[in-house]
C-alpha cells in the first residue's frame, strides 16, 4: 500500500487549503483513512478519521474548521481546512488502516503565516 499526500503549501491566516491523499496497492474503499499532523517539537496529533462507511470523527480541537472526505472512485481521501491559523502549521500525514495493515504517506507541509 502506498499513500501520496499533496496539497500543502504556504497560506495566510484565515485562508483555506485542501489536502489530498491518493492510495494505491489496495482496495481503497476498505481502508479507514486518517489525517494526522505534527509540528516541530510536538507529538503527532489526530486531525480527522473517515471510516469505510463514510462516517467521520474529529477530536474536539479539530471540529468546525476541518472536514475529511473520501472519493472511492478516485482512491483519494481529502482534508479541507478552512480559517487556518498559524498554529495549524505542521506536516500533515495521511494514514490508512485496512486488511494489509497500517500505512503512512510521506507528509505534506502546511505553513500558515500571520
Amino acid at each position: 500500500v502506498q499513500l501520496q499526500a499533496s496539497g500543502g503549501g504556504l497560506v495566510q491566516a484565515g485562508g483555506s487549503l485542501r489536502l489530498s491523499c491518493v492510495a494505491s496497492g489496495t482496495i481503497f474503499s476498505s481502508e479507514i483513512m486518517t489525517w494526522y499532523r505534527q509540528s516541530p517539537g510536538k507529538e503527532r496529533e489526530l486531525v480527522a478519521v473517515i471510516g469505510t462507511n463514510g462516517l467521520t470523527h474529529y477530536p474536539d480541537s479539530m471540529k468546525g474548521r476541518f472536514t475529511i472526505s473520501r472519493d472511492n472512485a478516485r482512491d483519494t481521501a481529502y482534508l479541507q481546512m478552512n480559517s487556518l491559523k498559524p498554529e495549524d502549521t505542521a506536516v500533515y500525514f495521511c494514514n490508512s488502516n485496512g486488511r494489509r495493515g497500517i500505512h503512512w504517506g510521506q507528509g505534506t507541509q502546511v505553513t500558515v503565516s500571520s
